[in-house]
């Protein structure tokens, strides 16, 4: 792919042209991240606040009115609501159920289920159950 970079006065203000044939999942990766950065997500674990990139979220759950964030390893509470979290995330994030949005870029493999869900594995290891309402989204999403 070409890229052509100008300096611009600050005065006529910062933007970014795109110009492809189609929108591909690595032009949406690429307006994502102009658009939304490497985001960090203030969390909390153990009275101690920590600031984490987005890239290492796994997932985010919802239990009993509290926010869970879980990377590799390790899980963390965060003040926001999942439907925040939604707004402040961006594209590589889903939905995958009412309480739980998964970050597609950590999903290893998906199979489906009998009763028209799916789980998916994570590259953790750790396995998440889809919802049966957001499959269709997430065949969509992950070229199925």
């Amino acid at each position: 792919m070409k890229v052509n970079f100008t300096i611009v006065r600050p005065a006529d203000g910062e933007h970014a042209d795109i110009y492809a044939a189609e929108l591909t999942e690595q032009i949406r990766d690429a307006i994502d991240l102009l658009e939304n950065g490497r985001g960090n997500l203030p969390c909390t674990k153990d009275t101690q606040v920590i600031l984490l990139k987005t890239d290492e979220i796994y997932y985010m759950e919802s239990v009993d009115k509290r926010t869970y964030v879980y990377t590799k390893d390790e899980c963390f509470e965060t003040k926001y609501r999942l439907y925040e979290l939604e707004d402040m995330t961006g594209a590589h994030f889903f939905r995958c159920a009412k309480a739980m949005i998964v970050n597609l870029r950590k999903i290893r493999s998906v199979k489906a289920q009998f009763n028209g869900r799916m789980s998916a594995e994570l590259l953790n290891g750790e396995q998440i159950v889809i919802a049966r309402s957001y499959v269709k989204d997430l065949k969509r999403k992950l070229g199925l």
